[in-house]
Parts: C-alpha cells; sequence; structure tokens
C-alpha cells in the first residue's frame, strides 16, 4: 500500500505545471478534443484557455529582451494552432448539431462574442468579422511569415562570419574555451530559432485559412441543416446562425490575431537588445524635434475645415510637453535620454581607438582560404591554439594574440602574414590539395603541382587526397593546407620573438613568477634594473633562440650584472648566459649525445680581438670587408663538411668576441649557434668537428 502511494505521489509531481507529463497529457487532450463530442461547459473552459493563453504570449512577447530568451516560441505558435483548430472543430459539431436551439447551442462563450459584435444586426456582424479576417490574414500573418523567413535565411548567411569571429577571439586569447563554447551555443540557438521560426509561420498562416473556410462551413451548412432538418424559418435560421458562426469565428481568430502580433513583434526585434515598450520609448520619443514636428502637425489638423479641434490640440499639448521636457530636462523626465549621445560617441571612439591599434601579429586570407578559419572544427585555429602551447612550453615566450581577417586585395588562396603591420612572409595554398615534401631536398616524383614550400624554401608538390599513401611510402612529409600555413606562422614567429616581446608581456611574464620569486622581483625591479632593461635582455636571448623559461636563473643574472655595475646590455647578457649554460650545452646536443664542435683558432681569436673598437662596456666590430670575407668562406667550408657528415655543429669563441662572431654568422647561417667556451657545461660531453 505505501509503495501505491508511493508510485501515485510521483506520478502527481510528474503532472504538475513543468513536469514531463503534463505536456504529454495536454497534447494528447487537443487531439481528443478534435474527435470527441465536448459538453458546453468543457467547450467554454477550452476557449478561455485559448484566449488566455494567447494573451500571455503576446505579454511574453511584449517583454522579452531579445529574441533567444523565447526559443520554444515555434513550440508554442503550434500548440496554440493545435488548440485553436481542435475547439474550431469541437464548435463547429456543436453548432451544426445544437445551432438550431438558440443562442446557448454552442455555449456561452460563442454567443456571448457573436451578441457583442453584432449587435443586432446580421450584416455589420459579418462585415466586420470579414475584416477582421483580412487584417489577420493579409497583414499581419502575411508580414510575419515574410520577416521570418529573410531573418532565417540572413541568419543562415551571417552564420559562417560569426563561427570565424569566435575562432579568432579564441585564437586571439580574447576568451577562453568555455566562452567559445556559449558564443558557438548562442549561434546555433540563433540559427535553429529563426529556421524553426520560418517554418511556424507557416501554422500561424495555416490556422487564418482554415478559419475562414470554418467560417463558411458554420455558415452555410449550419443554414442548410436548421433549414432542411429542422424547419426552421429563414429569417430565424439566418439570425440564429449567423451570430453563432461569427461568435465562433471571433473566438478563434482573436486568439489567433493576438499570436500573430507577437509572432511579428519576436521576428521584428531580432537585432535589438531590450524589452519593446524601452524602445519604442527611447527611439520614438528619444529626441526633443520629431516630438516638436508632430505637435505642429496635430496643430494643423485642428484648424483645418471641419476637422475636431479638441482632440487634435489635445495631442499637440501633449507631444509639446514631451518635446519641452526632453529639450529642457532630460534627466528628470527621461532618465535614459542622455545615454543616447554618448551611445553614438562610443562606437565612433572604438572606431577611432581601432585604427590606431597595431596588431602584433595578423594573417589575412585570400577569400578562398577563409574555410580554413571557420566551421565546427577551424583547423586554422587548432594550429595556433598548438603554436602557443609549444612556444610556451619550448620558449617560454607567450604568443600574442593573432588576429584571423580576410582580405579581398589576396588572390583567392594567398596569405599574408604581418607582424607589426609589416609583412612577414606570404605564399599560396591550395586548398583541399596536400603538400608533399621530400626531406632529401628533392622535388617528389608525384603527379601534382610543383612548388616551394613557404616556410623553408623546399621544393614540393601539391598532391591531391588520393596520392598521400603513395607519398608516405615514399618517405615524403605530407602536410595538409592548415599546417602549411602553420609551419611558416611558426617560422616567422621564432624569427620575430625579440621584436613582438612587449613591455607589456615582459611585465606579464614577472607577475606570473611564483610566489617564492616575487621577492627577487621586488628587489631587482625597479630599485637595481628598469622593467625595459629585463626586457632587452630578454629580446636579446630570443634573437638567438635562447628559452626565456628559466626566467629566475635570468633575473639572478640579471641582478649579478647590476651587483657589479654592469649597465650595458651586452655585458648583462654575456653574464646570464654563464648562469644558463647547462640550458645552452642541452639546446647544443646532438642525437649521439655529444655537442659537436668547431672551434675558432687563434688566428681568427685574435683577428675579432684587434677589430674590437670603442669604449669597454659598447664595443664595436671593425675588421676590413676582405677579412670577413675571407671568415665567411673557411667557416661555411667547415659548416657545410659537417653537415657532410650529419652533424649540427656549434660554433666556440672566447666570450670577448663571442657576440660580435655571432653577428657576423647570423647574416648568412642564422640556425648557427654561437657558444662562448664558459658557455659550455662542464659535464657536457664534446666532440669537436673542426677548427677554423
Amino acid at each position: 500500500m505505501s509503495m501505491t502511494r508511493t508510485a501515485m505521489s510521483g506520478w502527481l509531481r510528474q503532472a504538475t505545471p513543468g513536469g514531463d507529463l503534463t505536456l504529454a497529457f495536454g497534447v494528447m487532450a487537443l487531439l481528443a478534443v478534435m474527435v470527441v463530442p465536448l459538453p458546453t461547459v468543457l467547450l467554454d473552459l477550452g476557449l478561455a484557455v485559448s484566449i488566455t493563453s494567447s494573451i500571455l504570449v503576446l505579454m511574453v512577447a511584449l517583454f522579452l529582451q531579445r529574441p533567444l530568451e523565447f526559443t520554444s516560441f515555434p513550440t508554442v505558435l503550434l500548440l496554440t494552432t493545435l488548440l485553436r483548430l481542435g475547439l474550431n472543430v469541437a464548435t463547429t459539431r456543436a453548432i451544426l448539431s445544437h445551432g438550431h436551439e438558440g443562442e446557448g447551442g454552442a455555449g456561452q462563450v460563442v454567443a456571448a462574442f457573436g451578441g457583442f459584435l453584432m449587435g443586432g444586426d446580421v450584416v455589420v456582424g459579418l462585415v466586420v468579422f470579414s475584416i477582421l479576417l483580412l487584417v489577420n490574414f493579409m497583414v499581419v500573418t502575411k508580414g510575419s511569415g515574410r520577416i521570418a523567413e529573410v531573418a532565417a535565411r540572413f541568419s543562415l548567411d551571417a552564420m559562417p562570419g560569426k563561427q570565424m569571429a569566435i575562432d579568432a577571439d579564441l585564437s586571439a586569447g580574447m576568451i577562453d574555451e568555455t566562452e567559445s563554447r556559449r558564443r558557438r551555443r548562442d549561434l546555433e540557438q540563433e540559427s535553429a530559432f529563426f529556421g524553426a521560426m520560418d517554418g511556424a509561420a507557416k501554422f500561424v498562416r495555416g490556422d487564418a485559412i482554415a478559419g475562414i473556410l470554418v467560417t463558411f462551413v458554420n455558415l452555410l451548412g449550419g443554414m442548410a441543416i436548421g433549414l432542411g432538418r429542422h424547419g426552421m424559418p429563414l429569417g430565424e435560421a439566418v439570425q440564429s446562425f449567423s451570430l453563432l458562426t461569427v461568435g465562433d469565428g471571433l473566438v478563434s481568430q482573436i486568439p489567433s490575431l493576438l499570436v500573430s502580433v507577437a509572432a511579428g513583434i519576436v521576428v521584428t526585434k531580432a537585432g535589438a537588445e531590450g524589452r519593446a515598450d524601452q524602445l519604442l520609448a527611447l527611439q520614438l520619443a528619444g529626441g526633443p524635434k520629431p516630438l516638436a514636428i508632430a505637435a505642429g502637425g496635430a496643430v494643423l489638423m485642428a484648424f483645418m475645415p471641419g476637422m475636431p479641434a479638441l482632440p487634435f490640440l489635445a495631442l499637440a499639448a501633449l507631444a509639446g510637453g514631451f518635446a519641452w521636457l526632453r529639450r529642457n530636462g532630460p534627466q528628470d523626465a527621461a532618465p535614459e535620454a542622455p545615454a543616447a549621445p554618448a551611445a553614438t560617441a562610443r562606437p565612433e571612439e572604438a572606431q577611432t581607438a581601432d585604427a590606431l591599434r597595431v596588431d602584433l601579429i595578423r594573417i589575412e586570407l585570400g577569400y578562398g582560404l577563409l574555410s580554413l578559419a571557420a566551421g565546427e572544427a577551424p583547423q586554422l585555429t587548432e594550429q595556433i591554439r598548438a603554436l602557443r602551447r609549444t612556444l610556451a612550453a619550448e620558449m617560454g615566450f607567450v604568443l600574442p594574440s593573432v588576429r584571423v581577417q580576410d582580405n579581398l586585395t589576396l588572390a583567392a588562396d594567398q596569405y599574408v602574414v604581418r607582424v607589426k603591420e609589416v609583412e612577414a612572409g606570404q605564399g599560396r595554398l591550395r586548398a583541399p590539395l596536400h603538400l608533399a615534401i621530400d626531406p632529401s631536398g628533392g622535388t617528389p616524383d608525384l603527379p601534382g603541382e610543383q612548388c616551394n614550400e613557404p616556410a623553408f624554401g623546399l621544393p614540393a608538390v601539391w598532391i591531391e587526397e588520393q596520392y598521400r599513401e603513395e607519398a608516405l611510402a615514399r618517405g615524403c612529409t605530407v602536410v595538409d593546407t592548415a599546417g602549411v600555413l602553420a609551419t611558416h606562422l611558426t617560422e616567422i614567429v621564432r624569427e620575430n620573438m625579440a621584436e613582438i616581446l612587449s613591455y607589456a608581456d615582459t611585465r606579464k611574464l614577472l607577475d606570473n613568477l611564483p610566489e617564492e620569486q616575487r621577492r627577487l622581483v621586488a628587489e631587482l625591479v625597479p630599485g637595481q634594473v628598469s622593467l625595459g632593461t629585463v626586457q632587452r635582455v630578454l629580446q636579446t636571448l630570443l634573437l638567438e633562440r635562447v628559452s626565456i623559461r628559466d626566467l629566475p636563473t635570468i633575473l639572478e643574472g640579471i641582478q649579478e650584472a647590476s651587483a657589479s655595475g654592469a649597465r650595458a646590455i651586452p655585458v648583462i647578457v654575456s653574464l646570464v648566459r654563464l648562469r644558463l649554460a647547462r640550458q645552452l650545452t642541452d639546446a647544443a646536443r646532438g642525437p649521439s649525445g655529444h655537442v659537436p664542435l668547431i672551434s675558432l683558432g687563434a688566428e681568427w681569436e685574435a683577428a675579432f680581438g684587434e677589430s674590437l673598437v670603442g669604449p669597454a662596456e659598447d664595443r664595436q666590430l671593425a675588421m676590413a670587408p676582405s677579412r670577413l670575407t675571407d671568415f665567411i668562406r673557411r667557416l661555411r667550408d667547415a659548416l657545410d663538411a659537417a653537415a657532410a657528415q650529419g652533424e649540427s655543429p656549434v660554433l666556440v669563441c672566447s666570450g670577448a668576441i663571442r657576440a660580435h662572431v655571432r653577428a657576423v654568422v647570423e647574416r648568412f647561417r642564422p640556425m648557427t649557434t654561437v657558444l662562448a667556451q664558459g658557455e659550455i657545461h662542464p659535464r657536457a660531453r664534446i666532440r669537436t668537428l673542426g677548427q677554423v
């Protein structure tokens, strides 16, 4: 018995408003109304529910802040339409079966509406009812349906651009994953909502057509039954059945008109935020000039011959009073009015600020490549996100925001990468083809379009998907279009990390240090050195692709240099590099575990040392061009010989000339590492490959 009581209580809780059983029982009841005869009491109750629910729907639509707050509106349209049609069938059955009995044959609600509209005159009632049908069918319903159709089309057309904007914000770091998912969900709901509204508008239109047909069936069928079956006089039959027909039509058409107006309000405020009453008050009565002109027009109408002066003068006084209040006392009459100029000024200021803003890194895509940054799984966005993680883990460098945008001046398959608005690289992609690259440096023998890989200039071939497995079997590296662009972007970022690291990024790196390192930062900056000095040291390290992830050690080296009185950046960097000896040696270690070396001979050590001029903290290299040419030739031969053995050696020299030797080497072999003798860790295993 207790189990039965528990089960019953669970069913009752599910049957409460908002429960899962309530909607199911409600839909079944609507379908039953169409086939089961109803007594007049239940019929009156159903009509009252229809009228009340339509008023509720209209009020909800009026007070919406934005359309997506009423995503269930298409379902509500279907259910209210189904309710009215079911009641139409029930009232039609009652009119045809009991209409000869008098005005109460179809219930009190139908009789009351028919008597109120007709007022004792059959012709007037039918004419007014016909006008209401036309207003609902030709004006409100048709207009709402057209707006819903256009809104759905525009919403679908704008979806790729909106998705691209979300992906760009995510890759730029302006939003996180949670915000990105929320925006995508809102975008999906918006598209689905307007698409559903486009279809739901057909329900309202079909309901209006059904109302017209039901009206003719009730009128003609009722009169035929009254005259033929019940022998009613013609006048009595016309009076009785026309009253019931008009009443039934009103009971169905008034809720239909209210729901049609609600649908029109929802779809017409698709691009606006705020309640309809607030928007209308702000936009229609937001300025004194329109109100003053409207007041003047009302005064002119009042003095036209034959026009009633009182209503127009009253409206003129009302509009003129509001105009005066808007002009002289906006803070009292309309608190929201002062926000209008500010709202206008803010977009202008924002546009000016956008024009002045310099993007540190920007990718511009031709229109044929926009699919790389749009869609449900944007490949380019994922590649940029992976690049941010890789640089942060390897170099300690946090990649700033990467802006991705279209550029209609580019060819469809072209892209450009800009660093601080200056072009740093460009290339062409043949989406959806794949790029096959032979690691040996030759051109792959595959059918396709030959080209040069944009990041390193290696010969490559654009191949179709069907040749991908064959290219892999031949030992080629196969990269998709997004991967090609991401690789090019990676190399550009690595080459320009020193320039990209800004003052603000340096401050952020220091602020993100662990709590135990904050004391070191507090003592060092700005008491001993400025933040700008720290930035320049980090930029110098990044210029040689030295990781700055071990920031505490770098700061300790800066502090040591500052304590010794060093102020020149090269001197500070030299001391920092000595502290990073273990890291520098590990980065130079080859696959065999040894550090391959090419040492600088005593002749060139002396030549470089003798060529340094200037003060001790700002020495400059002044070597004869012929000597530099000879040095470059000999070093190139040594590096080529090592490369033939499969080695990527580092050049080792004394610490006094290391920076100057590096400046020379960078011009023809930027990837070659130059280390000072003190920067090689004592426990490192080395292998000397030659000497210059």
